[in-house]
C-alpha cells in the first residue's frame, strides 16, 4: 500500500472528553495526551505503517488510537473505564474494521486471543498505576511463547524509564533494568513535560521503544527470582542475598558467572545476571530429573 488510509473528520479531543464526561482518575493512573502532533510522533517512533496490527492498553478518549489508525494500522484497544467506551465506539464507527474496542483490565486480558496469528506492534500511552506489570507480562510473553510483539512503544514516568535503561554501578540500576535489558532491547526515544498532558501529572514522562532479543530467554522467570532475591537489599553482598537459592552451589556458580562473592546487586551486569539465572536453571532441571513426581 502506498499510504494511510484517508482519516475522517474528527472532532478536538477536548469536545469529545467534554460531551462525555470523561475527566482522569487517578485510580485508573490516567494522564490523558491530547496534542495531536504528539500522539502522530508516538506512531511514528513506533514505525506503524497501513496494515500494520497494533495493540493499546488504556487509550481513554482515544488521542493516540487516532494517530494509529490515520498511520494504517489494525487497531485493538483495551479499556478499563467503561466511560470511554463511547468515545472509542465514535471512532470504530470512524474507521469500518479497523478498530476493536475491548472492555478490560490490561493485567488480566489474554492478547493472543485477540490478536491474530504473528506479532503485533503494542503501542501505548500505559497507565502510570500499571505499566511496570504490563511491561513485565509482555516480556515474558515473547519468551515463553512465540512472540507476541515486534516491537513496543511505551510511555512511563520518566523515573520508571530512568530505572528501565540504568546502567551497573547507578543508583537507579535494579531488578527491572536487568529483566528489561535481559529481555528486549529498550532505548529511549524522546521525553515528555508534564504539562502536555490532561491533567498534568507530578513528573515527565518518556517514550521508550523495545526491540526483541535475537534470542529467546527460556528461563527469564528464573532470572526474575534472582534479580528478586539480589535486590531485596540491594546493600547485602551476593553470597549472603543468593544463598537461599543456590545453597552449596553458590561459591561455584559465582565463579562461572565471573562475579565476585563480595559482590553487591547494583555492580553485577545483566550479562552476568543471565549467567547467574542460567545456572539456577540448570540446577532446578536436575532436581526436577532426581526427584521424579511421586
Amino acid at each position: 500500500m502506498s499510504g494511510a488510509p484517508t482519516s475522517p473528520s474528527l472532532p478536538p479531543l477536548r469536545e469529545v472528553i467534554a460531551r462525555h464526561d470523561l475527566g482522569a482518575k487517578k485510580t485508573l493512573g490516567q494522564h490523558f495526551l491530547l496534542d495531536l502532533n504528539l500522539t502522530r510522533k508516538i506512531a511514528r517512533v513506533a514505525g506503524v505503517e497501513p496494515g500494520d496490527r497494533a495493540l493499546e492498553i488504556g487509550p481513554g478518549p482515544g488521542g493516540l488510537t487516532r494517530a494509529l489508525l490515520e498511520a494504517g494500522a489494525e487497531t485493538v484497544a483495551v479499556e478499563r473505564d467503561a466511560r470511554c467506551l463511547a468515545a472509542l465506539a465514535e471512532l470504530e464507527a470512524a474507521y469500518p474494521g479497523r478498530l476493536r474496542v475491548i472492555e478490560g483490565d490490561g493485567l488480566a486480558v489474554d492478547e493472543r486471543a485477540l490478536l491474530r496469528p504473528g506479532p503485533a506492534k503494542i503501542v501505548a500511552n500505559l497507565p502510570y498505576n500499571i505499566s511496570t506489570e504490563l511491561l513485565v507480562k509482555w516480556l515474558r510473553a515473547n519468551h515463553e511463547s512465540a512472540p507476541l510483539w515486534s516491537v513496543m512503544t511505551l510511555m512511563f514516568q520518566k523515573e520508571v524509564a530512568d530505572r528501565i535503561l540504568a546502567a551497573p554501578g547507578s543508583k537507579t540500576y535494579g531488578r527491572l533494568s536487568v529483566i528489561a535489558q535481559a529481555a528486549s532491547r529498550p532505548a529511549r526515544a524522546f521525553d515528555l513535560p508534564a504539562r502536555a498532558f490532561t491533567p498534568p501529572p507530578k513528573v515527565d514522562s518518556s517514550v521508550l521503544v523495545f526491540s526483541p532479543t535475537p534470542a529467546r530467554l527460556d528461563f527469564l522467570t528464573t532470572l526474575e527470582r534472582v534479580t528478586h532475591a539480589a535486590f531485596a537489599q540491594r546493600r547485602k553482598m551476593l553470597r549472603s542475598s543468593l544463598k537461599a537459592l543456590l545453597g552449596e552451589a553458590l561459591e561455584a556458580a559465582l565463579e562461572d558467572a565471573g562475579v565476585e562473592p563480595t559482590a553487591r546487586a547494583e555492580n553485577v551486569t545483566v550479562e552476568q545476571f543471565i549467567k547467574l539465572a542460567e545456572i539456577c536453571e540448570r540446577m532446578r532441571q536436575i532436581l526436577r530429573v532426581r526427584s521424579p513426581a511421586q
